[in-house]
């Protein structure tokens, strides 16, 4: 079966409602409608769901404590029987205990600007989870620089689809190069398969550009990224409170256009995440005959 993993941050900490539940339901509609099924993963009442229903889709949407579930807090989830949204690398773990092998989401996180220690745990399971990721880069609201440079250290391969330049989430251009560039799903699943028999571990990290009519030049959205950042570090809000708020601030400094542009990026990835489902799917369907 040709699955794609749809983490569940951006429905309970990503956007307000009722966006956050349209998303997500327009996310695993975009999944299905390139022919494969969508898993929307998250922790209700302490267990861990591979998949949600239309109702417990709703229930996470509408719930006020939900914790955001990165890998060290699923043993809090379990324990206290938390509502919780898995992050990237909370989705990508849950992944590697049921067998999916591609995951759409925004963007990874990665290194901070404002302080070269604090890295993102994606990082990490990018680096320890064989799978394919899709993504439209590293949010723009980090240092890109210090997070290419941890990917190539822990040999994580960044596939630019279609593009040899390493997008930054709002924006198509970033100056910073991709390791490959491939042009279709199949080049993707060939290269996957390739990195994996060659004895690595690590995830294979495709980088979807957003599309021009939809991207926002990177020259118009620094100065915001720049403010919201200043305005972060005055008000002494960090850990994992920087990123809901720098993306909350760059929404009402940029008057919703980055949100719009954050929407579709993310349908943009669940269409492609299907379409390499679908292809290495029928690969190992392939070699099983």
């Amino acid at each position: 079966m040709a699955i794609v993993a749809l983490e569940s941050t951006v429905l309970t900490h990503g956007l307000p409602r009722p966006q956050n539940l349209q998303l997500a339901q327009d996310m695993e509609t975009a999944v299905r409608g390139s022919g494969a099924v969508p898993a929307t993963i998250a922790f209700l009442d302490g267990r861990l769901h591979v998949g949600l229903t239309d109702t417990e889709l709703e229930r996470l949407a509408n719930e006020d404590n939900v914790l955001k579930a990165g890998p060290r807090d699923f043993a809090t989830a379990i324990a206290k029987k938390l509502f919780g949204g898995t992050t990237v690398a909370g989705t990508m773990l849950a992944c590697k205990h049921s067998g999916i092998k591609v995951f759409a989401t925004g963007g990874i996180g990665g290194v901070h600007r404002e302080s070269n220690f604090d890295i993102s745990a994606d990082l990490q399971a990018l680096a320890n989870i064989p799978m394919v990721v899709v993504c439209a880069g590293a949010k723009a609201i980090l240092d890109l620089p210090a997070t290419l440079e941890y990917l190539e250290t822990m040999s994580v391969p960044v596939v630019g689809y279609g593009t040899d330049e390493f997008p930054a989430f709002y924006s198509r251009e970033s100056g910073f190069d991709v390791s490959v560039r491939l042009d279709s799903a199949e080049e993707i699943v060939r290269f996957a398969m390739a990195h994996w028999e060659a004895g690595l571990h690590s995830a294979v990290l495709v980088a979807n550009p957003l599309p021009e009519t939809e991207a926002i030049s990177r020259s118009e959205m620094e100065p915001f990224i720049e403010q919201a950042n200043r305005e972060a570090h005055d008000q002494g809000i960090h850990g994992k409170e920087v990123t809901p708020f720098l993306l909350q601030r760059i929404n009402e400094l940029t008057n919703g256009k980055s949100m719009q542009a954050n929407l579709a990026l993310l349908l943009n990835n669940a269409r492609l995440a299907a379409q390499i489902a679908l292809s290495l799917h029928a690969n190992q369907l392939r070699k099983a005959a």
